[in-house]
């Protein structure tokens, strides 16, 4: 399952190329930042068949992704079309960039007080 993945903006995508799979024949499962996606690719010739050249591979295919601490596992979504799986995971809150304010010199008071 060749893949694509980088970070843009808010979000992180994966690309996973899976032609010839049926959408419902792909299984994702998240589990401890651990992101599993298993898929099968069925035959398309019958038992019977004279086969010339076979290089397209059948059966099931497996694949994992450690997704870093920074990212938002219960909100990962999901498209499958062209043959094309497309997954979009958010940044969690607690690790996009923020500002913090700076308290100014009049603003404190001394210890004691």
């Amino acid at each position: 399952m060749p893949l694509d993945a980088w970070r843009e903006g808010e979000a992180f995508f994966v690309e996973l190329d899976l032609p010839g799979v049926d959408p419902d024949c792909i299984d994702l499962d998240v589990e401890r930042n651990v992101l599993t996606v298993k898929a099968e690719r069925k035959s398309a010739y019958g038992e019977n068949s004279d086969m010339v050249i076979i290089e397209r591979p059948v059966g099931t295919f497996s694949r994992q992704l450690f997704l870093g601490e920074t990212l938002d596992t219960e909100k990962v979504e999901a498209s499958y079309e062209a043959g094309v799986l497309k997954l979009q995971i958010p940044v969690a809150e607690q690790a996009r960039p923020r500002k913090i304010a700076i308290s100014g010199g009049s603003d404190r008071k001394e210890l004691g007080s």
